[in-house]
């Protein structure tokens, strides 16, 4: 018997704030008639969390503290036990989006040590000798707008080697001035993040300058922490030896899904940073970092 179901909600965007209602269908096309105990639609919303390899074995207890946090678990019979006809069969639903206790809602964020995931699963049970059928759809949860306003406050730079930092010999470094700014490191997650930067002279010629955005997670327990980087994304922003002098425009959109309003709880906290990388012809790499605050307004 060819069976297929489908979970289709209203919004195309799958976006939804807490307190809002999912409202869509379950589709079930069916060749025969389809005799089934009930059909239940289930509504979950987790936060994984994950040792990085480094970590593991350090924290013992954390293993206690890593189960996933359930922020919002509920469960309605969309249809009693019956029969579904031959052809296309649309069940509407309504679902309140609501959180467990005194828990609140997380925005929708996947990333390597930290998920925050939101899914509705339907299931059609059925009789011993035919098999379950379960759909499963993931939609967005995004915080409600924060009141802070932004206050422009842009942040300069200036790059030569006597800023730099981890730094052993600092005497075989060649010469260089990088001068710029940023226009604000505290942003909206909606707008990009934009600034220019201007090399005023180097040495050695410039191979490429990068921005690099990346996710710090730090998950723990009472017994300690473990933070760790990693790359959400890396945009070229000037390739060769560029002109000295010449004002290089620094732009980056925040992707979706892969970043999030800055998080800090109790058992983890996700926070971003931005990485600007000037790679020169002898393989020298000069970083420079700048913490990053992403609010949703």
């Amino acid at each position: 018997m060819s069976v297929s179901l489908d979970i289709r909600l209203k919004r195309a965007n799958k976006v939804y704030h807490e307190g809002e209602r999912l409202c869509g269908l379950l589709v079930v096309v069916s060749r025969d008639p389809l005799q089934h105990q009930g059909v239940s639609l289930s509504l979950e919303g987790l936060v994984n969390l994950q040792l990085s390899a480094k970590s593991v074995g350090v924290f013992e207890a954390f293993y206690n503290s890593v189960k996933p946090i359930q922020l919002v678990s509920s469960t309605m019979e969309v249809a009693k036990p019956g029969k579904v006809p031959a052809g296309r069969t649309e069940i509407p639903f309504e679902f309140p989006l609501q959180a467990k206790g005194n828990k609140q809602l997380y925005e929708t964020y996947h990333g390597v040590f930290v998920n925050i995931q939101y899914t509705l699963r339907c299931d059609i049970r059925r009789s011993l000798l035919a098999k379950d059928l379960s759909k499963s759809c993931e939609f967005m949860v995004h915080c409600q707008p924060q009141k802070a306003k932004l206050q422009p406050n842009p942040v300069d730079f200036s790059i030569t080697p006597e800023t730099l930092q981890n730094i052993r010999e600092r005497a075989s470094l060649p010469r260089f001035l990088i001068r710029g700014h940023l226009d604000a490191t505290c942003c909206s997650i909606t707008r990009p993040l934009s600034g220019e930067l201007v090399v005023e002279n180097s040495e050695v010629p410039i191979k490429s300058i990068e921005l690099q955005l990346v996710r710090v997670e730090t998950c723990g327990c009472a017994e300690g922490y473990a933070r760790d980087a990693t790359e959400i994304q890396n945009i070229q922003i000037a390739e060769g030896d560029v002109c000295h002098g010449l004002s290089i425009p620094i732009y980056m959109v925040f992707p979706r899904l892969f970043t999030c309003p800055t998080l800090e709880t109790t058992n983890f906290k996700v926070e971003f940073e931005v990485n600007i990388v000037i790679v020169l012809h002898d393989d020298h790499l000069i970083t420079e970092n700048f913490p990053l605050k992403l609010l949703r307004l």
